[in-house]
């Protein structure tokens, strides 16, 4: 659990020998058993608590996007022009395609060479509402 191996653990418990003796060895593990289990369920009694309330603030979270989702929809409802609704258009299947016919190269027409006609070029209108005011 910590990464102590079995030596560590062996020594540890050689100096707790030397420490307190044959006689109240066996009391101070079993003291110490017990304070390592209350300390095990006081952490899972945590962790389970703290895992409830992520679970409770990520239904909130959830029940909060879905409620803005559907005031989305509602808006948008209201908001879009109503439109007949349209037949969906089913995808061609690939393999229900005619296999192309070759057709032979052709050559350009030749033309007589001209000059390209010059873009014109569109002034706005003074009273185009789009433009911003001019200044005086």
């Amino acid at each position: 659990m910590f990464g102590i191996s079995f030596s560590e653990l062996l020594l540890v418990g050689l100096v707790a020998l030397l420490v307190l003796g044959p006689e109240r060895l066996p009391g101070a593990a079993r003291t110490a058993g017990l304070w390592i289990g209350r300390l095990k369920r006081s952490f899972n009694a945590i962790k389970q608590e703290v895992e409830r309330e992520i679970g409770a603030d990520e239904i909130r979270r959830q029940l909060h996007n879905e409620h803005i989702l559907s005031l989305e929809q509602e808006a948008r409802k209201i908001l879009s022009p109503v439109q007949e609704p349209t037949k969906p258009v089913e995808p061609v299947a690939e393999h229900s395609i005619a296999p192309a016919v070759e057709i032979p190269p052709v050559a350009p027409i030749p033309t007589a060479p001209t000059e390209p006609a010059p873009t014109p070029v569109a002034s706005p209108a003074p009273h185009d509402p789009t433009l911003p005011p001019r200044a005086p």
